[in-house]
């Protein structure tokens, strides 16, 4: 059995559980192991304790790199009685420093693996603190037997132009995990007509899509509402709360559990918001965020803008809609006229694609791992032969 050792930057998130339900799935026993952004401890993930390295906070990166420190000095104890892995997995540059400490101090010949699903926005400034970050990635990357990311973009715009990791990239997108042979119904339940609902779920970091929605509400008069669900970056925001319940046509529904909930709320919507202007024109461009996956998989259509990857993909594969420019006026004259029949031929088209288009199988599970275990047999063959020269 491959032994995996994965650190991530946020025990607390529904992605965390996810990643590690797939590698146990693919046939690995995995350790969980990093910071948190929740108040308290996790106290569980993928059916054991994790490793808790203390707690960080969203948007406060100088409070982030003393932490590294911090449990940089700290390894030594809290990996005391850990087993060596067979692979290190990595998400995210800060647990890429962690990972290369971890593994000399478990001997040295262990592969990492780089998993990169979000480029930071200081990655991509232009001044010295840009470059320094740059540079950081590169003698941090050269360390990694394995390049993880999930969209292509960021391969094209900035893994290989700024030519950051020189390793061998494996694609994995953001699908939803269904492990189970049962195939749920992918239609919406919503009944169609007035109110039309737009769901906007999972990470809410955007206050332009806030604005944008509020705004195009309002112009509809109670025609589409929408339904906010998830945990807001409340660092991006004035007062989410307060926002939101000065809006006649917003409800936010607080968080939901991922994957038991996704049937029932996106089943309770019609279209998917799938648009996000955290980092405008950067990451956010770039990106194939959850919930275009999750939408599509339970029948809600989704709303992209157009020149993005997310409306990129949807354009190659017939679905959903585009909106031409981010403005209220541009969504009003994108949805202004849907009625039943015209919401009817937008939900076949997403409901007649393949499942392996929105979810990740077991099948899918097992070639994670068995990629990982190549790694392993790959390191092993050269410190044979290291150890024969």
């Amino acid at each position: 059995m491959l032994h995996v050792l994965y650190l991530v930057h946020d025990l607390s998130d529904p992605a965390t559980a996810r990643r590690v339900a797939m590698l146990q799935a693919g046939g690995a026993d995995v350790v969980p192991a990093g910071f948190r952004r929740s108040r308290e401890p996790v106290a569980e993930v993928g059916g054991g304790r994790p490793i808790d390295l203390g707690m960080t906070h969203d948007g406060r990166f100088a409070q982030r790199l003393a932490a590294i420190a911090r449990a940089n000095l700290a390894l030594g104890t809290k990996f005391k009685h850990t087993r060596k892995p067979d692979v290190i997995v990595a998400r995210n540059l800060e647990m890429l420093v962690l990972a290369r400490r971890l593994c000399a101090q478990f001997g040295g010949d262990i592969p990492i693996v780089y998993e990169c699903l979000d480029i930071h926005r200081l990655l991509l400034r232009q001044d010295a603190a840009g470059r320094a970050m740059r540079m950081a990635e590169r003698r941090l990357g050269r360390a990694a037997a394995l390049l993880i990311t999930s969209s292509p973009a960021f391969l094209r715009e900035y893994f290989g132009p700024y030519g950051q990791v020189d390793a061998p990239v494996l694609l994995l997108e953001n699908k939803v995990l269904e492990l189970s042979d049962a195939r749920l119904s992918s239609v919406s339940n919503a009944p169609p007509g007035k109110p039309w609902k737009i769901g906007w779920f999972g990470a809410l970091r955007c206050r332009r899509s806030l604005e944008l929605l509020s705004a195009f509400t309002r112009c509809m008069q109670g025609r589409f509402e929408v339904v906010l669900r998830g945990r807001p970056a409340y660092s991006e925001f004035d007062d989410f709360e307060a926002t939101v319940a000065a809006e006649p046509y917003l409800r936010f529904e607080g968080p939901y559990r991922n994957p038991d909930d996704l049937a029932a709320i996106y089943g309770a919507v019609h279209f998917a918001w799938a648009i996000d202007f955290f980092e405008d024109g950067l990451n956010s461009k770039w990106l194939l965020p959850n919930r275009l996956y999750e939408g599509c998989r339970h029948g809600a259509v989704p709303i992209a803008i157009e020149g993005t990857e997310t409306g990129r993909f949807l354009k190659r594969h017939g679905v959903g809609l585009l909106l031409s420019e981010p403005s209220a006026d541009a969504l009003a004259a994108l949805l202004g006229s849907m009625d039943a029949t015209s919401f009817a031929e937008h939900c076949a088209r997403v409901t007649a694609k393949p499942s392996e288009t929105w979810v990740c199988g077991l099948e899918d599970c097992r070639a994670l791992v068995a990629r990982l275990e190549g790694l392993k047999r790959a390191g092993a063959a050269d410190a044979l032969l290291e150890a024969a020269a």
